[in-house]
Order: structure tokens, then C-alpha cells, then sequence
């Protein structure tokens, strides 16, 4: 008989409307469930995240879901009773937020999580994301803390694993890649009208300014006048069909909504398509798979057409882009930062001729992706034997 392991997926999520952190749910279950079956184990996986009120798109029977709220992580009837339902807690910080440049009650909630945990005597493993950065107290102290105590932490890029050899040099820090290659897609034919189809995924929280509206992310590029230029020299080829992507849907949050941005811009342009919104990250990576170019300010819609063998400028707007990128020898992307808005369309405009330049440079990196992938199928595999002895 096939023994069980249970799984939880801390700040992973079932049905965001940001199909990035979704993305990283599927793969992450995908790899888990690959790592289980290596050592004779049937998974079964728990999801533990914030209030989402987007479709369902992770419908397994064998994944339920928690909501993390402050009374439920704070009530021993809560967290702490579902902690003792599993054997190993799978902590991916939603990607990017395992850092103290978010207010504060966010840190709270990440590290308050790790250390319930860890008091629980939970396996607590930190699967691949974005490491800090770290510049304050006591957070920087505190996450170093549970850095020393889970028992592996991976990170998805070598920016992070330079991040996490200051912030606690004595963790067990692996580099691996994102879980988002991992997702499963079906690929999509490509196009028989004779054009070729650009994908152009507008980044609605880039296209607002940010979360304050003030470039917070310190972009120098004016990343509103890049996407109209963009735009008029791609609806200006008779060649070319340009398509407008989104990623992240928000009823709430209009500010960092790309629907409602790419609404706007279709009705400015005659002629653009604007996409559907997608069901979930595996059909939104499915269709960018028939694209021939993407332009993308979203990084798992840039990840979902690198991993299908898409041409791909990824829009550069934090650590996080240059990191995984970096890592990949992929040098695509968006300089956002030294260069004026003319020099940045002017990249985007090259790099669209030099399209089989860019995917060799895709070929090339895949060995990289699909080391990283099975270095931490393999770990896992290890951790979850262990977990159940």
C-alpha cells in the first residue's frame, strides 16, 4: 500500500487573481508530487494563504486550502491545530515577499508563519523564490533566524543566494530556479494569417506608477510613453499583429489591475486584440506559447513564454527580474535604469529583429532550468523520506 505524505503550501494560492503566485502553486505541487512518487509517496497538499476571491483554478482533490486571517494564525484552533496535520510545510513567500520593504504587518504574517511552524516542529523547507533584500531591524534578525532553522532554503536565482550568504551564512542555501517553469501548458499552434503575433503583456501597477503612483520602484524609463511607442511602431507593420496580454486581475485593486489597463489601450488602438482574461496561469501559458515575440512587464508571463520557447523582453523593474534572468545568461531585457525611454523602445525594437537570436539564447539556457528543477525535485525527494520515517 502506497503511503501518504501530507504537504502544506504556505503563501501559495489556489485562485489569485495574480497568475504568478498561482503559477508558482501548480508547479510547486507538480514538483512535490514528482519528489514524493521518487520514494514511494502519495502527497497529499494543503494550501495556506491569504483571501482570494478569483475562479478556482487548482480543483485536485487532494489539495484543500486555508485561509490565513489574524485570528486564524493567532487561535490554537487555527494554524497551530493544522500544523499538526502535516509532515512538511512548503514555504514559497508568494514569490517575491520574504522581505522587510513591505509595510510591516506583512513581514509579520511571512515571518510569524515560519516561526509557528518551527515551534510546531514542522518540517519547514523555503521552496524557490526571492530572498530580501534585508535592510532593517529587527527583521533582518528575525528572518535570519528561520532561515537557520528551516531545513533548506532554495533560492530561484544568484542575486538571492548572495542575499541569503549575508543575511544568515550558516543556512543550508541552494540555488535552483522558479517553480514556474514547472507549470504544465498545452502548446498552441502558431498563427496562419501570415502576420506574426506580439504579445505585448502591459504591467497594469507599472502602466499606475506603482503601488503609491510615486515609481517607488525607482524605474527611470517612463514606462506608460514606452508602452504607447510600442504600440504605434508595432501597429504601424502590416506584418504584425499585436496582441495585449494580462497577467493580473483585480476587482479591488484597480491600480495594479492589467485588464483594466489593456481595455483602455485597445480602444485607443483600432485593430490591437485584446485578449480574453485567462481561467488560470496554464491556459495564459498556454496561449503565449503560440505568440512569436513578447514584450512583458509581468515576470511569470515572461517566464511562460521563455519555458515555451518564446522570444521574450522581460521589462527589468526590480532585483527580481535580474536575478532569474541573469541566471539564464538571457541579457533581454528592458534597461530601466540608465538609459532614457527612446534607448529603452529602441532595445525592444532590436531585439523584435533579432528574435532567433533570442531564442537560441532560450536554448541555451534550458539545461540551466532543467538542473535547477531537478535539484530540487531531488532535495525534496530526500526531505519528504526523512519527514515520515
Amino acid at each position: 500500500m502506497t503511503r501518504r505524505i501530507r504537504v502544506g503550501l504556505l503563501w501559495h494560492s489556489a485562485r489569485s487573481g495574480n497568475l504568478g503566485v498561482g503559477a508558482l502553486t501548480i508547479g510547486n505541487i507538480a514538483l512535490a508530487t514528482k519528489a514524493a512518487a521518487r520514494v514511494g509517496l502519495l502527497p497529499e497538499f494543503m494550501i495556506f494563504g491569504t483571501r482570494e476571491v478569483g475562479a478556482l483554478y487548482v480543483t485536485d482533490p487532494d489539495v484543500g486550502a486555508r485561509t490565513i486571517t489574524g485570528r486564524y494564525m493567532t487561535s490554537l484552533k487555527g494554524f497551530w491545530r493544522d500544523l499538526g496535520e502535516i509532515d512538511v510545510m512548503l514555504d514559497i513567500g508568494a514569490g517575491d515577499s520574504f522581505t522587510d520593504i513591505y509595510p510591516d504587518k506583512r513581514f509579520a504574517y511571512m515571518w510569524g508563519s515560519k516561526l509557528l511552524t518551527i515551534l510546531r516542529r514542522r518540517t519547514l523547507i523555503l521552496s524557490p523564490q526571492t530572498i530580501g533584500p534585508f535592510s532593517r531591524q529587527p527583521h533582518s534578525a528575525v528572518a535570519a533566524w528561520a532561515c537557520r532553522h528551516a531545513e533548506a532554503v532554495f533560492a530561484r536565482d544568484p542575486l538571492s543566494m548572495a542575499a541569503m550568504a549575508r543575511l544568515a551564512p550558516t543556512a543550508r542555501t541552494i540555488e535552483v530556479v522558479d517553480v514556474a517553469f514547472a507549470l504544465p501548458f498545452d502548446p498552441a499552434p502558431r498563427g496562419t494569417s501570415g502576420k506574426l503575433r506580439v504579445g505585448l503583456n502591459v504591467s497594469g501597477l507599472l502602466f499606475n506608477g506603482g503601488h503609491t503612483g510615486n515609481n517607488e520602484f525607482g524605474i527611470e524609463v517612463d514606462y506608460t510613453a514606452l508602452t504607447h511607442a510600442l504600440l504605434k511602431a508595432f501597429t504601424a507593420r502590416p506584418d504584425v499583429q499585436i496582441e495585449l496580454i494580462s497577467h493580473v486581475y483585480s476587482k479591488t485593486l484597480s491600480h495594479e489591475d492589467d485588464g483594466r489597463v489593456a481595455d483602455r489601450l485597445a480602444a485607443e488602438y483600432p485593430g490591437v486584440v485584446r485578449v480574453p482574461d485567462f481561467a488560470g496561469p496554464s491556459e495564459a501559458k498556454s496561449y503565449i506559447s503560440g505568440l512569436d515575440f513578447l514584450v512583458g512587464g509581468r515576470m511569470h508571463a515572461t517566464i511562460a513564454a521563455y519555458s515555451s520557447g518564446v522570444p521574450v523582453v522581460p521589462i527589468s523593474y526590480s532585483r527580481k527580474f535580474e536575478g532569474l534572468f541573469g541566471g539564464l545568461g538571457y541579457p533581454w531585457l528592458v534597461p530601466v535604469r540608465g538609459h532614457s525611454t527612446e534607448e529603452a523602445v529602441a532595445f525592444v525594437l532590436d531585439a523584435f529583429e533579432r528574435r532567433a537570436e533570442l531564442a537560441a539564447d532560450i536554448e541555451s539556457g534550458k539545461p540551466i532550468v532543467e538542473a535547477g528543477l531537478e535539484r530540487y525535485v531531488a532535495e525534496l525527494a530526500t526531505s519528504f523520506a526523512a519527514a515520515i520515517r
